[in-house]
């Protein structure tokens, strides 16, 4: 092959693998506006701008905070403690490598996808805390869990230099553990400082259900995430000119994506609708159950085999449900559920079902030893700094927003605008005169009491 027709298929290589990443990129933008829809849906009325604006400052802030810091910690904590390099001094954000450069057409499509899957588990958070955080302490710990927590995980778990491959032989090729298990544990010890809404429970601990004011809307939303997990998962294989691998750089195809993403999402939605006699809420998170629950192992699995594995997920997450309520936690979205729970089934099905699989060679067997020890290190790797970072925010004050203000609805305090103004008013008293009945009443609480303006959300 003469010099130039290789100088041209190493071009076109180059070019494939950059709008391969360039569109998983754009997919995962629909995952928050999938989120957006899904909270707001979720949120009573008068609640609703708020929550979206929550989800727009998500994206915004664990983007730029990826880019200062997530990049690096990836690429030098493979070994559990920072190592400087060549790769950990490519990704500092002073690096030639981290900016336009025509010699390098990786690092930012690569840093793009992976700043994306950050947002996307600091928005897991967002959802199960709906209607009672002050903002700027919720954009604290979506920073840290987002830019922090989940890609120090990442770098243990998924980097195919990762001490957890080489040591342990873990396999999680979808993120099961690094991003939804993550997520999920970082949320529950969140949650526990946090407390529930004004209203949930009862004295005697029973749980009162506060149903969301646009049910739709959140499953709308959900059928949104589903289409960016496809962007979500065509992060998680390396494409080059010769075909695709996984994250750890076994052969694999999108084929075998695609048939276990598919039937994944299938069994999912088919289990929690069984499961929870076709309530909508539960059935439509059954898709997003499925999925999870097959991520881990989803490169191997037969389609048969993969629709067993989620429908077992799906049929888990409303009993899940029921426990987490029954620790009188409140969980807006059931996210500790589906994202902590079908998380640690994802990688002890995987476990159970793959043990004996080889990794690429001179790297462990993949074992149920070695996936429950991985789900251990994820569970205390989330649980741990989400409840102590949060139980800093609450001793200083800062964690949740006053009674007042949650009563009447953040809407009022946070956002210059209101969602319905053509007269749908919040079904709880959050409009002041107004009670969503289609007659006046008076509001929960007095607007004089009501704070007006930021500063004191």
């Amino acid at each position: 092959m003469n010099e130039e027709v290789q100088t041209a298929l190493d071009t076109a290589a180059s070019t494939n693998n950059e709008f391969f990443y360039w569109m998983s990129i754009a997919l995962m933008i629909s995952i928050h506006a999938g989120f957006l829809a899904y909270e707001a849906g979720a949120s009573r009325s008068k609640n609703v701008l708020a929550s979206s604006m929550k989800n727009l400052l998500t994206l915004a802030v664990v983007t730029s905070t990826f880019f200062f810091v997530g990049w690096f910690l990836y690429n030098s904590m493979t070994t559990g403690v920072p190592r400087l390099t060549d790769a950990a001094k490519a990704s500092v954000p002073w690096s030639a490598n981290m900016g336009p450069n025509i010699q390098d057409s990786a690092s930012g499509i690569f840093w793009g996808a992976f700043a994306l899957f950050g947002a996307t588990t600091a928005s897991i958070l967002s959802g199960a805390v709906l209607e009672r955080i002050r903002t700027s302490s919720f954009l604290i710990l979506a920073a840290v869990v987002g830019s922090v927590v989940w890609i120090i995980g990442a770098a243990w778990g998924w980097h195919p230099a990762g001490w957890m491959l080489t040591e342990l032989g873990f396999h999680d090729v979808g993120a099961a553990g690094c991003v939804h298990m993550i997520a999920g544990f970082f949320t529950l010890g969140v949650l526990i400082n946090l407390g529930p809404r004004i209203g949930r429970f009862n004295a005697d601990g029973s749980a009162n259900t506060i149903r969301p004011h646009n049910l739709p809307f959140t499953m709308l939303g959900l059928m949104l995430i589903f289409i960016g997990f496809f962007g979500f998962l065509m992060g998680c294989v390396i494409y080059s000119g010769s075909g695709y691998t996984t994250i750890y750089g076994t052969p694999t195809t999108l084929s075998a994506f695609a048939f276990s993403t598919l039937m994944g999402l299938s069994g999912g939605i088919i289990g929690a609708y069984l499961a929870s006699r076709g309530e909508p809420f539960w059935t439509i998170s059954g898709g997003l159950a499925g999925i999870i629950s097959v991520a881990a192992g989803m490169d191997l699995y037969h389609p048969a085999l993969a629709f067993v594995i989620a429908l077992i997920g799906g049929v888990m997450i409303p009993y899940l449900g029921k426990l987490v309520e029954r620790f009188g936690i409140d969980d807006v979205v059931g996210a500790v559920t589906v994202h902590a729970g079908c998380g640690v089934w994802s990688l002890v099905a995987s476990g159970i079902f793959l043990s004996g699989y080889p990794n690429l060679e001179g790297l462990p067997d993949i074992t149920l030893w070695g996936q429950l020890v991985g789900a251990l290190v994820f569970a205390a790797l989330g649980f741990i700094p989400g409840y102590l970072i949060s139980l800093g925010l609450k001793k200083a004050g800062m964690l949740r927003i006053p009674e007042a203000v949650e009563l009447a609805g953040l809407d009022l305090s946070e956002v210059p605008a209101v969602p319905y103004p053509e007269g749908f008013g919040p079904s709880t008293g959050a409009t002041p005169g107004y009670n969503g009945n289609g007659n006046g009443a008076a509001p929960l609480a007095k607007p004089e009491a009501i704070p007006h303006k930021p500063s004191d959300i």
